[in-house]
């Protein structure tokens, strides 16, 4: 590994002071810029200046006037660079392309078989990555970020007894992927991806989210102050194992039993209803059969969706986030939805929900490879403590 400064450039304090909100949207002129920062406005100009002229952001058109001349819009250029975006997922995997300004250049949809083992799966990846890159003109790829259905350690970076990726544990994903690209690479857990993805775009007074992935497994995120939480472990906000109250004494992959992983998720809705004699294959099937009024799927959607509902009604007590958004296959269930709500409003205080937002993801397709390459450029574009996330390959 060479060192991360050959590769990227570096801001100072003072730049990234006034590049950060402009990269993030928390700003868009140079009045939004000294409301947000504080500084005057002949400091935010004599900042913003030179990076107008190092070609780092643009002026690209006026916003609304509050009085006076109408203000320059600022921006990011997008086309400082690309970053190559990967969503793993045990049954659908998405890449896409990304751009500097955190737009979505392209994105395709793949199934890959995770049991392969990591060289394998990167190495398909990149393939795969290459053939988009070539069908949509060629973007010069800059950086990598990957979204794992699995914790990562946020010390070393490596995954940590992912259950669902044999074969992967202890490995470190961004280091394989510097290497099999040849750029910078960074990675995360795919529902803290998700989480920050829900800042793309998103309300920017919503600082403070908590993004739940109900899919074949349970994960979930936490970004507080507009900013990714991960703890000192990278698992904060993590409610996979945390034990159910009441729940059937399920063995779960961690050896203790009654996990809400183990008895909420899609595969384990999956397996009871199978179990129960449907003929189903994933909980794709259960909600149809749901939806087709089957009263066993019915009753199981609800059931896990109060379930899920008692667990995250602590964590909204807690932390009182603005939104509660619920991802993965399981939010195309109105039934899992609505006993999600009845259970938080149930178990809360009114304090606590009576400006709660409970939705589904703005980006339902895209949220992973979206909120991976937003990491990815706080990161590129942070100060080197916030660098130490990224791997840099002797390619790179």
């Amino acid at each position: 590994m060479k060192p991360l400064h050959a590769a990227l450039p570096t801001y100072s304090p003072q730049t990234l002071a006034v590049l950060t909100p402009l990269r993030t949207g928390a700003a868009r002129s140079r009045a939004e810029l000294a409301a947000h920062t504080g500084l005057s406005p002949s400091t935010v100009t004599a900042r913003v200046d030179p990076l107008i002229a190092a070609g780092v952001i643009v002026e690209d058109g006026t916003d609304d006037s509050r009085g006076g001349r109408r203000p320059r819009r600022l921006a990011v250029r997008g086309d400082l660079g690309t970053v190559a975006s990967i969503d793993l997922g045990v049954e659908r995997s998405t890449i896409g392309l990304v751009d500097y300004a955190g737009s979505s250049l392209a994105h395709r949809h793949l199934v890959l078989d995770l049991a392969e083992g990591p060289d394998a799966v990167l190495r398909r990846v990149a393939e795969e990555l290459a053939a988009l890159a070539a069908a949509n003109g060629a973007p010069t790829v800059t950086g990598a970020a990957i979204a794992l259905p699995g914790p990562v350690s946020a010390e070393t970076g490596r995954l940590v007894a992912p259950s669902r990726m044999p074969g992967w544990h202890d490995v470190d994903v961004a280091a394989l992927l510097s290497d099999v690209l040849g750029v910078p690479a960074l990675a995360s857990n795919d529902a803290n991806c998700m989480a920050v993805g829900e800042l793309v775009g998103g309300d920017p007074e919503a600082l403070n989210q908590v993004f739940i992935k109900a899919g074949s497994g349970i994960g979930s995120g936490v970004v507080a102050g507009g900013r990714l939480y991960t703890g000192r472990s990278g698992a904060a906000g993590d409610i996979s194992h945390v034990t159910v109250p009441g729940a059937a004494p399920v063995p779960c992959s961690c050896g203790r039993v009654g996990c809400l992983d183990a008895v909420a998720s899609g595969s384990a809705l999956t397996r009871a209803a199978q179990e129960a004699g449907r003929d189903v294959s994933d909980v794709e099937t259960v909600i149809d059969l749901a939806r087709n009024g089957d009263a066993l799927a019915t009753g199981l959607l609800r059931e896990a969706g109060s379930m899920t509902g008692g667990v995250l009604a602590t964590i909204v007590n807690f932390f009182t986030p603005d939104r509660l958004v619920v991802g993965g296959s399981l939010s195309a269930s109105d039934v899992f939805i609505a006993a999600i709500k009845s259970k938080l409003w149930a178990d809360c205080l009114p304090m606590a929900t009576e400006k709660l937002e409970v939705a589904v993801p703005r980006h339902p397709r895209t949220g992973g490879i979206l909120g991976a390459a937003r990491l990815f450029l706080d990161a590129a574009f942070g100060p080197e403590s916030a660098r130490s996330a990224l791997r840099v390959s002797a390619r790179a």
